[in-house]
């Protein structure tokens, strides 16, 4: 699995900000928005064009254009709902779908309770939006049905990751999946923080990404 963390100083600054316990949830949600559309033109450098030609006021023109099927962007419900915006801003065209996963109390494993997209994802180019790559289990678990629906390329776009959760990530996927698979997976992300504490949440972190964009309920 690849891993990317985006250094520019217009992350960083947001980031900053993020983190600030005295932003509040519509200053939030605003950056979060910004600093998507930052870490997506990171993420989409490897999306997929065909060169075409063009007609200028002027003169024919080469260029390029997204091929089909066109990109599946899925938002981790509910926190990754505040990506959403600022990841089609950058990709219009693209699909979108939704995966919504919770720990299962009894097996302490994610389970899937909310599931929108196609059955069939041969050739699909899919970009996961998750705010906070914490423990990895639900990241893990999300990458591993894509791949076993077909996706062979994976992106997971994360405001934050600990070293922990990467660490699970590529842990769980090689178990699940074996090295028979072709799938390309990557992480990119605005930061890789220093740890987990005993809680799950990542540390200096942000807090909870859900609860600081909607509020808590």
């Amino acid at each position: 699995m690849e891993i990317h963390v985006v250094d520019h100083p217009l992350v960083a600054h947001k980031l900053t900000t993020l983190r600030d316990v005295r932003t509040d949830s519509p200053t939030f949600r605003r950056l979060t928005d910004e600093l998507v559309t930052l870490l997506a033109y990171e993420a989409t450098r490897d999306v997929r064009v065909a060169d075409v030609t063009v007609e200028t006021p002027v003169a024919p023109a080469p260029g390029v254009q997204l091929t089909r099927p066109t990109p599946l962007v899925i938002p981790i419900l509910r926190a990754g709902l505040g990506m959403l915006d600022g990841m089609t801003r950058l990709l219009p065209t693209a699909e979108v779908g939704f995966l919504g996963m919770a720990r299962d109390e009894r097996t302490l494993q994610p389970a899937t309770y909310a599931d929108r997209l196609p059955q069939d994802l041969s050739g699909r180019q899919c970009y996961v939006l998750d705010p906070m790559l914490a423990t990895g289990g639900t990241l893990a678990a999300s990458m591993r049905l894509l791949v076993e629906r077909g996706a062979d390329h994976i992106t997971a776009i994360c405001l934050l990751a600990a070293p922990e959760g990467l660490e699970a990530v590529e842990r769980l996927l090689a178990e699940s999946l074996g090295d028979g698979h072709a799938a390309t997976l990557r992480v990119v992300t605005a930061a890789v923080d220093e740890r987990l504490n005993e809680h799950g949440f990542i540390v200096p972190g942000l807090g909870d990404a859900g609860d600081r964009l909607y509020g808590c309920v």
